[in-house]
C-alpha cells in the first residue's frame, strides 16, 4: 500500500497531465482532489490528444479506479460533456472504475453569472478568473450554503436550499449588478435531470479511498493549478478558491495524512502563469514571446496566452518547504532548446536587500527584482533523447544546478510532449 501526491509546483500549466498519465501505469487509483473544470490536463497517447477537465487521468487507461473527491467543485453540465467526449474518442466508464464523492459540491448557473460579473465590476484590479463558477461555489461552501452532489438526490433539500440561494442571488443581480434574475424553476428541473445521468457514479468516496489504501492498492492523488495559486499560500488574492497544496489533497479525499508516502512537484523548466497577479521573473520581450510559441503556452481550457519568464527558484524553494516534496518531475525542458544563455532567479532584491524567501505581501512581491545566475544553453535537440548520459553537458548542468538548490531529486524529465519523450529517473511507488 502506498500513496503518493502529484502536484503543480508553481502556479500551473506545468505538465501534470502527461506526468500524472505516466505515473498512472504503475497506480492502481486516480483521485483528484480540488478544483474543479477550470483545470486543464492534456494527456497525449500515441496520436490523440486527451484534453480532461475535470476527470482523472486515469481513466484513459482501462483497470484503473478513477474519484473525484469532496475537495472538487463539480459542475454537472460540464463533467456529463467531457464524458460523452472522451466517450467519442473511445473511452469507456466500466462499472467500478469512476466515482464522483457525493460531498462535492455543486457548481451552479447563479455562480457562473456572479463569477463574471464580480470580475467585471473589479475592472483593472480583477483577479484573472476562468469565468467558470469555481470561486462562488467554494465561497458558498465557506459560508455553509452551499448544494453538494448528495443534495441533489433529495429533491425537497435540494429545492429548498435552491431557491433560498436564488433569491439571495437575484437582489444582488437587480441591485448590485443591474442584471436579469435567474429562475430556480429552470434550474431546479435541469440539475434533476443532470443527476439522474450521473447517479450510478455517485458514492461515499472517503471510506471507498480508504478502503482502497487498506487493501493494498497504489493511489495517486492528482493536483490541480499549482502552489503558488493556493488559497493560503498562494500569491492572495490572485489565487484559485481551493487548496492546491499537498494537505489539499488530505482534506479533499478524506485520506490521513499518515497515509502519504511520496509529494512529487512537476515543474517546469522555466516559469508561466495565467491571468493577473504578481510574476517575478516574468519577460515581457521577444525572450517571453519565443518561449510562449516554443513551449506552445496556451490554455488547454481556456486558449489564453500564458505570461511567460525564467525558472523562479526562490518560489520553487518555498513550493518544496509548505509540500515536502520528495522528487520533482521537471517538464519542457527541450523549449529551453537553442537559447544561448539560459537564467535561474535565486533571490529577490526589495529594498535594498536580497530576500531569499517569496514574500506574503503582494505589493513586495509586485516591486521585487530578481537576482538571477546565468548558466550555458545548449543548441542541440534534445528530443529523442533516452537517458540522461545522452542530454547535452550543459542542459545536465541546469538539470542539477535546479536540484542542488532546491535539495530535491528527480523523478522524471520531460523532453517532449509525448509520452516516449520521458526520462525516467526514480520511481515514486
Amino acid at each position: 500500500m502506498s500513496c503518493t501526491i502529484v502536484l503543480g509546483a508553481q502556479w500551473g500549466d506545468e505538465g501534470k497531465g502527461k506526468v500524472v498519465d505516466l505515473s498512472t501505469v504503475d497506480a492502481d487509483v486516480v483521485v483528484r482532489s480540488s478544483g474543479g473544470h477550470n483545470a486543464g490536463h492534456t494527456v497525449v497517447v500515441g496520436d490523440t490528444k486527451y484534453i480532461l477537465h475535470l476527470i482523472p487521468s486515469g481513466i484513459i487507461h482501462k483497470g484503473k479506479i478513477n474519484i473525484i473527491g469532496n475537495g472538487v467543485v463539480v459542475a454537472p453540465d460540464a463533467l456529463i460533456e467531457e464524458m460523452e467526449g472522451l466517450k467519442k474518442q473511445g473511452v469507456t466508464f466500466e462499472e467500478g472504475s469512476f466515482f464522483i464523492s457525493k460531498r462535492a459540491h455543486v457548481i451552479m448557473p447563479y455562480h457562473k453569472t456572479i463569477d463574471v460579473l464580480r470580475e467585471e465590476l473589479k475592472g483593472k484590479k480583477k483577479i484573472g478568473t476562468t469565468g467558470r463558477g469555481i470561486g462562488p461555489t467554494y465561497a458558498d461552501k465557506a459560508a455553509r450554503t452551499g448544494i453538494r452532489i448528495c443534495d441533489l438526490y433529495e429533491p425537497e433539500v435540494f429545492r429548498e436550499k435552491l431557491e433560498q440561494n436564488v433569491r439571495e442571488v437575484n437582489f444582488l443581480l437587480e441591485h448590485l449588478y443591474k442584471h436579469d434574475k435567474i429562475d430556480a424553476e429552470k434550474i431546479y428541473s435541469q440539475f434533476m435531470e443532470y443527476a439522474e445521468v450521473i447517479k450510478p457514479y455517485v458514492a461515499e468516496t472517503a471510506y471507498l479511498v480508504n478502503k482502497l489504501y487498506d487493501e493494498g492498492k497504489k493511489i495517486m492523488m492528482e493536483g490541480a493549478q499549482g502552489v503558488l495559486l493556493d488559497v493560503d499560500f498562494g500569491t492572495f488574492p490572485y489565487v484559485t478558491s481551493s487548496s492546491s497544496s499537498a494537505g489539499g489533497a488530505c482534506t479533499g479525499t478524506g485520506l490521513s495524512p499518515r497515509k502519504i508516502d511520496n509529494v512529487m512537484g512537476v515543474m517546469k523548466a522555466y516559469s508561466t502563469r495565467v491571468g493577473s497577479g504578481p510574476f517575478p521573473t516574468e519577460l515581457l520581450g521577444q525572450t517571453g514571446e519565443d518561449l510562449r510559441q516554443a513551449g506552445g503556452e496556451f490554455g488547454a481550457t481556456t486558449g489564453r496566452p500564458r505570461r511567460c519568464g525564467w525558472l523562479d527558484l526562490v518560489a520553487m524553494k518555498f513550493s518544496v518547504v509548505i509540500n515536502g516534496m520528495n522528487s520533482i518531475a521537471l517538464t519542457k525542458l527541450d523549449v529551453l532548446s537553442g537559447m544561448e544563455t539560459l537564467k535561474v532567479c535565486t533571490g529577490y532584491r526589495y529594498n535594498g536587500k536580497i530576500l531569499d524567501q517569496f514574500p506574503a505581501e503582494i505589493k513586495a512581491l509586485e516591486e521585487c527584482e530578481p537576482v538571477y545566475t546565468e548558466l550555458p544553453g545548449w543548441t542541440e535537440d534534445i528530443t529523442g533523447a533516452k537517458s540522461y548520459d545522452e542530454l547535452p553537458v550543459n542542459a545536465r548542468k541546469y538539470i542539477q544546478y535546479v536540484s542542488d538548490f532546491l535539495g530535491v531529486n528527480y523523478s522524471l524529465i520531460s523532453i517532449g510532449s509525448k509520452r516516449d519523450q520521458t526520462i525516467k529517473l526514480n520511481e515514486i511507488f
